[in-house]
């Protein structure tokens, strides 16, 4: 890598609060960027810190902006890549959000299974007459199947392996798993066949979109409870819909769908064995200095050329 000047500029797309931040913490000058399409980036900006596209909207097919022939570095706020433009992963290095959230979507997963287990809300008293004794689940000694072992699945696995949950795994290297204690299947449809809770935690690629879909339903465990962190598209949602609708699965937790979010009068909407949330599992009010501790941890590197960490490989979709 080239030697880095010592004025760097930074473009971002982040609220000029989260800037303001940024160039405290870095001492760089961090000029605003409207998040969505980008039609003009400030003048000499070496580094980019992009926003993924607003939900509803596409980025794919917008143009490279004037001024990105000087960037040298893209820093993303996402672990994924797709809802980012082509022309973005052209160029200079891309660097990835990896395991800035990973955390915070464990928890969110962990309280959709017990939420499930437990009955929550159905079991909370408003009045005398609610008064009644039900059934709860036991998540001790249930199976976790996790879909993709990135960051978020190690860090869901060692949660639910310390709560008596078993783990079982479905990734695309034969890399020995990170987590001691976890189990490797084979193929999807073990994996299905073998989950009381299924994650999906996987990258969208092509080939991973509709992973979930008719033929692999067939397979799934009696009480199955789908769990999607991932991307909407990972799911063939008629399958979904048939299957919940014919008792072959009990439950889904999504807080991704394809498109996001979906539009009015959608069936998932309001179904009894559906649990729908704006993608949110990420969100807490640690997520921004996460990012902005790594892009200092990164940014060390860049000023002194060292390779950058969680380079982006378009091939893997992260």
């Amino acid at each position: 890598m080239s030697a880095v000047k010592n004025d760097l500029i930074v473009a971002s797309q982040f609220d000029p609060k989260v800037n303001a931040l940024l160039a405290q913490r870095t001492g760089l000058a961090v000029r605003d960027v409207a998040p969505g399409p980008l039609t003009e980036l400030p003048v000499g900006a070496d580094v980019l810190f992009a926003l993924p596209a607003p939900k509803g909207q596409t980025l794919k097919e917008t143009p490279a902006p004037r001024g990105w022939s000087d960037v040298r570095w893209v820093q993303l706020a996402s672990v994924g890549i797709d809802y980012y433009p082509d022309w973005l992963f052209d160029g200079p290095v891309v660097t990835s959000a990896r395991g800035t959230a990973s955390i915070a979507i464990a928890e969110y997963v962990l309280a959709a299974i017990f939420t499930a287990a437990k009955r929550v809300p159905e079991i909370w008293l408003g009045q005398a007459s609610d008064w009644r004794r039900i059934q709860l689940g036991l998540v001790d000694g249930t199976t976790l199947g996790l879909y993709g072992f990135g960051s978020i699945g190690q860090a869901l696995a060692q949660r639910a392996l310390a709560l008596g949950i078993k783990v079982v795994a479905l990734r695309r290297s034969d890399a020995p798993f990170e987590v001691p204690g976890v189990e490797r299947v084979d193929t999807l449809e073990q994996l299905v066949a073998r989950s009381d809770h299924l994650v999906l935690a996987a990258p969208s690629t092509p080939d991973t979109r509709h992973a979930i879909n008719r033929a692999t339903l067939a397979h799934a465990k009696p009480n199955l409870h789908l769990i999607n962190i991932a991307r909407g598209n990972l799911i063939d949602h008629q399958a979904l819909l048939d299957a919940v609708d014919e008792g072959r699965i009990a439950l889904a937790t999504l807080d991704v769908t394809d498109p996001e979010p979906l539009p009015a009068g959608h069936a998932l909407y309001g179904h009894p064995r559906v649990r729908l949330s704006p993608h949110i599992s990420p969100s807490t009010d640690q997520i921004v200095p996460a990012l902005i501790d790594k892009f200092v941890l990164n940014l060390d590197r860049f000023r002194s050329g060292q390779p950058l960490t969680d380079v982006v490989d378009t091939a893997r979709g992260y």
